[in-house]
Order: structure tokens, then sequence, then C-alpha cells
């Protein structure tokens, strides 16, 4: 697919894969270079992730239990 770079050194990426890669307004991408090569990788945030774990619904709760798996982790690789 060929795209044209303007004054301003922007390129628009084309519909089709922005729909195929799930790039929206105000994303961010990344760009690789590799020897004579350009990649252009779409960016993840934390906000992208949110929901992808269900949770028990009770955020103290979830904390309490983290700290607690947190303490027995530091507790095993003391021993």
């Amino acid at each position: 697919m060929l795209a044209t770079v303007t004054t301003k050194g922007q390129v628009t990426i084309p519909v089709s894969i922005r729909n195929k890669y799930g790039i929206h307004p105000n994303d961010r991408v990344d760009f690789i270079t590799e020897e004579e090569r350009i990649i252009l990788l779409p960016v993840k945030t934390l906000r992208d992730f949110r929901g992808a774990v269900a949770g028990s619904g009770d955020p103290d709760k979830e904390r309490q239990a983290a700290k607690e798996a947190v303490g027995r982790r530091n507790v095993e690789e003391s021993i």
C-alpha cells in the first residue's frame, strides 16, 4: 500500500490497516528501524487492557489479596 509523505513529514495510515490493527485517533504508534525497513507498531497502554482480567468486583479485597500474595512470596524467597 502506498502513501505520500506531506511537507510536514506526516503520513496517513490507510483505513484498512487502522481497522485491522485497531488504531484509533489519538492512539500512539512506534517507529522501529531495521536496516532499510521502517516498522510501525501500535503502542498499547494500560488503558487498552482495562477489563481484560475479571476481578472480584471489590478493589479493596483485590488489593489486600495482592499484598498477601507478595508477602507470602517474600517469605518463601527468604527461606
